[in-house]
């Protein structure tokens, strides 16, 4: 574990701020990319893995909502 303090000299965001807004964009980025995931199993036939796309998916959307709920309401605190 890092010992080091938050400071946001470098980015100008608090650490823990940044870090929660790096996740959500993560979160959003990978149900981007699992779309892409489930169309190319569904073209190769395989619903199995298509279906486990989905689920992965539905994980990261709720990572990304829970993500911006925690942003809101610190940055309206």
């Amino acid at each position: 574990m890092s010992t080091q303090q938050e400071t946001g000299q470098v980015t100008g965001t608090q650490d823990k701020d940044y870090n929660i807004i790096w996740f959500t964009e993560q979160c959003l980025s990978n149900v981007l990319r699992l779309e892409q995931y489930v169309s190319d199993a569904e073209r190769a036939g395989d619903n199995e893995l298509a279906d486990f796309f989905r689920r992965a998916q539905g994980a990261s959307r709720k990572g990304a909502e829970e993500g911006k709920n925690l942003l809101r309401q610190r940055l309206a605190g």
